[in-house]
């Protein structure tokens, strides 16, 4: 017997009822969710540190404030976000109304994944609930602890005729793929990612994809090395460098290379102490799967800093490596640990020429005291997000759309970009019933003459848009 059919049944006539559809229920789910995180921080502290080693400042950062910043926002912002919008008009339309109306698409599947289990899960589904939507959400199976929490307590603070998490692996996920849902929001690796598509394809279900990739991260020879450590050493340690936009490895020249080892050993001396192992603010890796890999990837190249490894703690040093060649495995997958490759080019022709030949990444960084090389970085390049001389601090604005292109995935959220991708933008326009005298232009018999004027009628004359 299918597991998921009374779930999902119930969540649909949840929402054709329309349950879901004033704002007023939509901000009742939202303060829940607000509700969920102050009421449960020292529990949710608790299961991220069991699942990551999460210190309480990254799950601060990185997990609880970040996703009440997502549900702060859509509050305030939810009756101006939910207003129909105007649009311009032409001469055939201007006694009509015409606008945009943002409608839920329906029932909403989130799948989220293991290395931020609690923001990845609760993003996505403020912009879900904000849209006015009855969501299914499935959190990883991998980071058992915080699964448990969001199985077992969030489903209390939230409409249980609107909502609902589900359990189990690849194969219960498999079986909930085979049903049809109105949107599906995915966040994961490309391999499972194509998965997904082909399920959605199915039901022709519109998809969010939000993948991986291998983050360049630029050095240029005019910039301070030891700034660069710091950013870059913070951003590739941080949740043990299982961050899908830290950077996943370096491109400088040899002279740089000279210079940025011994700054990013330093900075790691500072931030981890001569022993990170010991050191309360250094996570780790989520599971002995990921750890066999990831210990495999400290063979190519020579290790510079760390690459010291302790299977029964789950721990990996903050690793430097150089000498990799563009061939090794560290360089043709996603690392998802504190590993970090450097590879020398001669000049920044030649690292953009390198960055080009591979699939367009999540995110790209370049350090440079030159805005022009920034700028130049930026302009021959394409990513998901960029950002110059720091780490992935443009996900800190929710302002920003945050998504891949190509391999790292398609479709983007955070903030008002949320609402607007778990919302239909329908096209309306409201004709009065009369006025049929004007429109007798448009029948047969044709004239050149009425050909004429409906097309200067039909002109589009300003595409300025402003809410109703």
């Amino acid at each position: 017997m299918d597991p998921f059919v009374d779930t999902l049944q119930r969540l649909r006539e949840a929402f054709v009822s329309g349950r879901t559809r004033p704002a007023e229920f939509r901000a009742a789910q939202l303060k829940g969710l607000s509700r969920f995180l102050q009421e449960n921080k020292q529990l949710l502290q608790e299961a991220l540190a069991q699942d990551l080693h999460k210190s309480a400042f990254e799950a601060e950062l990185s997990e609880i404030s970040i996703s009440q910043n997502e549900i702060n926002l859509a509050l305030r912002n939810l009756r101006a976000w939910m207003k129909d919008e105007k649009v311009s008009k032409n001469l055939a339309t201007q006694l009509d109304s015409a606008f945009i109306r943002k409608e839920p698409f329906g029932l909403v599947l989130i799948l989220s994944p293991w290395n931020y289990p609690l923001n990845l899960s609760l993003g996505p589904l403020v912009g879900a609930l904000a849209a006015g939507n009855c969501v299914v959400l499935k959190p990883s199976e991998i980071s058992k602890s915080t699964e448990k929490v969001l199985a077992e307590v969030l489903p209390r603070y939230l409409d249980q005729s609107c909502f609902a998490v589900v359990l189990g692996g690849p194969q219960e996920t498999g079986r909930l793929l085979e049903h049809k849902f109105d949107y599906i929001f995915f966040t994961g690796n490309p391999q499972v990612g194509k998965i997904i598509m082909t399920a959605a394809a199915k039901h022709l279900t519109p998809i969010t994809l939000e993948l991986g990739g291998k983050n360049p991260c630029y050095v240029d020879d005019n910039c301070d090395p030891q700034t660069v450590a710091n950013r870059v050493a913070f951003f590739r340690c941080f949740n043990a460098g299982q961050t899908c936009v830290a950077p996943d490895y370096v491109l400088c020249s040899p002279e740089m290379q000279a210079r940025l080892v011994p700054a990013l050993q330093s900075a790691i001396t500072r931030f981890y102490g001569d022993d990170p192992q010991s050191s309360p603010n250094l996570g780790r890796i989520i599971s002995q799967k990921h750890f066999q890999r990831l210990r495999g990837l400290l063979s190519f190249g020579r290790v510079v800093i760390g690459g010291q490894s302790d299977e029964s703690d789950l721990y990996i040093a903050p690793t430097v490596l150089v000498d990799v060649q563009e061939t090794d495995p560290v360089m043709q997958e996603e690392i998802f640990g504190p590993i970090l490759p450097i590879v020398n080019v001669r000049s920044l022709g030649q690292a953009i020429d390198f960055i080009n030949r591979r699939e367009k990444p999540l995110a790209l960084y370049a350090f440079s005291n030159s805005s022009q090389v920034v700028k130049r970085v930026l302009a021959q390049t394409s990513s998901g997000g960029f950002c110059g001389n720091d780490g992935f601090m443009h996900l800190t604005l929710a302002s920003l759309p945050f998504g891949g292109v190509g391999s790292s995935g398609m479709g983007n959220y955070h903030g008002k970009f949320s609402f607007d991708t778990f919302s239909h933008h329908r096209a309306c326009l409201l004709r009065p019933p009369g006025l049929e005298k004007i429109y007798t232009i448009r029948y047969p018999p044709h004239t050149p003459r009425n050909l004429r004027v409906l097309l200067m009628a039909l002109e589009t004359r300003s595409c300025s848009c402003t809410l109703l």
